[in-house]
């Protein structure tokens, strides 16, 4: 069978839909791939800053990386803004829905709601925007965490002369994030990490010298 042969979902047959289901299997496997090409095309995205929204995405990354973040930090951070493109008014939230089946609830959170932490960065240089708009989470179990996230990570990437690692450095930690079983309770319900581990940042320190 290469298609269906029903023009409405409720006319197929258990053979064609057991087709669909193993050719969905089948596609989600490319998941990583395309999400590294879709990081790409933020180069495409909204100018004006001294880097590109690519070059945020990875230098983001880097910094997690360098601060001895686990792979969930990482890869949450270096997709944190990949809704630019397609959501901009929404762009936390749709990325925090990409990453929802594959990495544990402290970084999809702290993904979801970063736009709201932002605010305190450049809210009051703007007419009619809340700086404080991350007051409404506070009280929320992961409120520290996102505000460490948007410091060390988020809003310090804007830099042409840091030393930023390629995007191929982190192709791999993509797909491996993106090779797990979606919204497996192991790692959705996995134990909270701390962004910075300084045991593990020591390390890699010492092993890019």
């Amino acid at each position: 069978m290469e298609k269906v042969k029903f023009t409405q979902m409720k006319d197929g047959t258990t053979e064609e839909y057991a087709f669909l289901t193993a050719h969905e299997i089948e596609h989600t496997k490319g998941t990583a791939g395309r999400l590294l090409q879709a990081l790409e095309q933020l180069d495409e995205s909204l100018s004006g800053y001294q880097v590109t929204r690519l070059e945020h995405s990875v230098q983001s990354a880097t910094r997690a990386w360098r601060d001895g973040a686990d792979i969930d930090w990482v890869v949450s951070t270096l997709l944190h803004d990949i809704g630019d493109i397609f959501a901009p008014y929404n762009h936390d939230e749709y990325a925090a829905t990409i990453l929802k089946p594959f990495v544990r609830e402290q970084c999809r959170w702290c993904v979801e709601t970063h736009g709201d932490f932002q605010m305190l960065y450049y809210g009051h240089h703007l007419d009619g925007t809340d700086q404080n708009k991350r007051d409404r989470h506070r009280g929320h179990k992961y409120f520290n965490d996102c505000a460490t996230f948007c410091e060390r990570w988020d809003q310090a990437s804007f830099d042409p002369e840091y030393d930023t690692l390629p995007l191929s450095f982190f192709a791999p930690m993509v797909h491996e994030v993106f090779a797990r079983p979606p919204y497996d309770p192991a790692v959705l319900q996995a134990r909270d990490r701390p962004l910075v581990e300084p045991e593990t940042a020591a390390e890699r320190a010492g092993s890019s010298r």
